[in-house]
């Protein structure tokens, strides 16, 4: 009896000792490849609502931040692109892929890509998510209290980015003191865009300025929405941070500027279609702070720690060359001028250079059901 006991004793300890080893070579394994590299690399999936300038350049900060730290792609982390292209269907499609269990960190970018992820994470996975873009996250129904902005689902972080909208309403008073209407076409579906609406409506009252507001839920319904505002007698027409209209934007500015009315923006960089002036986010540098605080996370910042504050860097461009072409005289002060982070006038034009057309990760949409 005795001996049957040692001899189990022995194969006891043997066996674990020869798992001891196992576990300890499995996780050398998993730590380096046959060539020393990383085995497996972090997944990271980027989601994007829309190809506009604003989105991309935020996604284009975000990928150079993780680099500078250390996390480039095809390195010490694996970067999926998705990009909804404006479809609903395929943002809902998307955001139950990435939330699946498949990544370590998923970063949205925009108001309905940050629902549309935070709603599937809700009930799926509960991946870490870290969010930018973003107007007025505090009224997105994604669980981020506003009056605590500590409150907030434990695997949640990011910035919001609402834009400056009472001083690009100044701005156009300076610009034409007898400013009395101003037209807006947005889409009521967007969170982000009733968000700026519901500002812009108190600032236009404080200032004496009459808003003329047209819905469009789409951009093909927009110009129609922006015709029945100029037929109404609009002296202006503002662009805000709307999706859906911004993608419709070049048609808007066109039209208004056969009408001889200026176009005035909150997401630039308008001004080279041949608005008047931007005065909105600074998005390149927006994406930037939210790749440095996915990178925080990345190296094991908590985001259950982190509240969700406002961060606005501001950039002011005016197109001098539209002046001509407007029925009443706007006149771009030289201390607007002294302001200003960017220009065109009739002898130069002085823009940031932005590379969002190329983008260093493959974009993938997922299907629509």
């Amino acid at each position: 009896m005795v001996k049957t006991f040692k001899k189990l004793s022995l194969g006891i300890i043997l066996i674990v000792v020869a798992g001891g080893i196992l576990l300890s070579s499995d996780k050398s394994s998993r730590r380096k490849g046959g060539n020393g590299e990383p085995a497996q690399r972090l997944r990271v999936a980027i989601v994007q609502q829309a190809s506009i300038p604003a989105l991309d350049e935020g996604v284009e900060g975000v990928i150079q931040a993780l680099a500078e730290r250390g996390y480039s792609d095809g390195g010490k982390i694996s970067i999926k692109h998705y990009n909804a292209e404006a479809d609903i269907g395929t943002a809902n499609s998307i955001a139950r892929e990435v939330t699946s269990g498949g990544n370590d960190l998923i970063i949205s970018i925009s108001t309905t890509s940050l629902q549309t992820v935070a709603n599937a994470n809700r009930n799926g996975s509960r991946t870490t998510h870290v969010f930018g873009i973003v107007s007025d996250p505090y009224a997105a129904g994604v669980g981020i209290d506003p009056s605590n902005h500590s409150i907030h689902p434990p695997y949640m972080a990011g910035y919001g980015s609402m834009q400056p909208i009472q001083n690009v309403f100044e701005t156009a008073r300076a610009m034409q003191p007898k400013l009395k209407t101003v037209g807006l076409v947005w889409n009521a579906a967007e969170a982000n865009s009733l968000a700026q609406t519901k500002v812009a409506r108190k600032v236009c009252s404080e200032l004496g300025i009459t808003l003329l507001e047209a819905n469009a839920e789409n951009s093909s319904a927009a110009l129609e929405a922006l015709n029945s505002l100029i037929s109404r007698g609009v002296e202006a027409v503002w662009l805000s941070g709307d999706i859906t209209v911004s993608l419709a934007s070049e048609s808007i500015i066109n039209s208004c500027k056969k009408a001889g009315i200026p176009t005035f923006s909150s997401i630039p960089p308008k001004v080279s279609k041949g608005a008047l002036f931007d005065l909105g986010a600074n998005y390149s540098e927006i994406g930037l702070a939210v790749g440095k605080l996915a990178a925080d996370i990345l190296e094991g910042t908590s985001p259950e720690n982190l509240p969700v504050e406002n961060y606005v860097p501001k950039v002011f461009y005016f197109n001098e060359t539209v002046l001509p072409c407007l029925a009443q005289k706007w006149v771009i002060s030289n201390e607007l001028r002294k302001q200003a982070d960017g220009w065109i006038t009739t002898s130069e034009t002085n823009l940031p250079t932005h590379t969002s057309q190329s983008s260093p990760v493959k974009n993938t949409s997922a299907p629509k059901n």
